[in-house]
């Protein structure tokens, strides 16, 4: 009997710790904190207290990875100086130190960024840039043994909806992957370390992003490595939705969630942690309901064990 939904692949990724993440078990859900005076989608702008007290609340609620930007990447906003973005990000990886279990990701396009936050405690990098013409992130990455998310995009926040032009966006964007997947190998990173995302909203209209989701398992087949997706509160649901603020686009992102888990992804990126568990939970339940050799997936284990550890 044909399954229902694509087998999700299995993968370990080393981190800098000694520990690894084990994803393909279940998807994993990774808790968004922007330390930004301009995100998109918060209500009020998080203070270093607020950001580090979210951070521990995520955890509780069950996110099994905390990603920490201090850089808006929204479409039209202006970048922010390296130094700034530190002055952000470093007080909640250090208020953080030794108060949290789960593997700490840094948000942010910059070398200089990502080394500082490394040393502070990230175990990965979650480079925005869709590719820095010197690699300088990679190479970083390279030098440390951390994970690297490596995302799709084009252009910069003021001109990615104009590189926003495919004549098949999902072909397009695997190739574009591909090249980065092998300029990162070129300066060092392991191919084991590395995890893609396709840039749902990043240089892609609407249309796009919903084509990138609805081909999704195209990705995962063509591309051998785990797949992060990032769908939360971005403005390509107002096409389904309305013009609607982007703090009360939870249940269309949960919609967008559900069909990354059906199709495999590995990660999911969003804000609200605690109702986007229990969508990860019953869609993967569904998944697995539709394999073959469907197993339950409810148990406590969060996808991170020690490197000595069994597979």
């Amino acid at each position: 009997m044909t399954a229902a939904f694509p087998p999700r692949r299995h993968y370990t990724i080393p981190l800098p710790d000694g520990r690894a993440l084990d994803l393909g078990r279940r998807p994993l859900v990774m808790g968004i904190v922007n330390v930004t005076p301009d995100s998109f989608a918060e209500i009020t702008r998080l203070e270093t207290r607020d950001a580090i007290e979210l951070a521990l609340l995520m955890e509780a609620q069950g996110a099994d990875l905390l990603d920490i930007g201090g850089e808006s990447t929204r479409p039209g906003a202006d970048p922010v100086p390296a130094p700034e973005e530190l002055s952000r990000i470093l007080p909640v990886f250090e208020g953080l130190a030794g108060r949290v279990r789960v593997p700490l990701s840094v948000d942010t396009r910059k070398a200089s960024v990502a080394r500082a936050a490394l040393r502070a405690g990230a175990v990965m990098v979650n480079d925005t840039s869709g590719g820095d013409p010197d690699d300088a992130v990679a190479k970083v990455v390279a030098d440390s043994g951390a994970a690297l998310i490596i995302m799709h995009a084009r252009g910069d926040s003021k001109d990615m909806y104009a590189e926003a032009v495919y004549r098949d966006v999902l072909e397009e964007v695997e190739v574009e992957l591909r090249v980065r997947i092998e300029r990162a190998r070129s300066v060092g990173v392991p191919l084991e370390s590395l995890v893609v995302d396709p840039g749902i909203g990043f240089a892609k209209r609407a249309s796009q992003s919903y084509g990138v989701l609805g081909r999704l398992p195209e990705l995962t087949e063509a591309i051998d490595r785990p797949v992060l997706v990032g769908p939360s509160r971005k403005s390509y649901l107002r096409e389904a939705l309305g013009d609607i603020p982007a703090a009360a686009r939870d249940w269309g992102t949960a919609a967008a969630v559900t069909a990354a888990v059906l199709a495999g992804a590995h990660i999911l990126r969003v804000h609200a942690v605690p109702e986007m568990v229990q969508v990860t939970r019953v869609a993967e339940a569904i998944r697995q309901a539709g394999q073959s050799d469907a197993r339950s997936t409810q148990g406590p284990d969060r996808g991170i064990r020690s490197v000595s550890d069994g597979q």
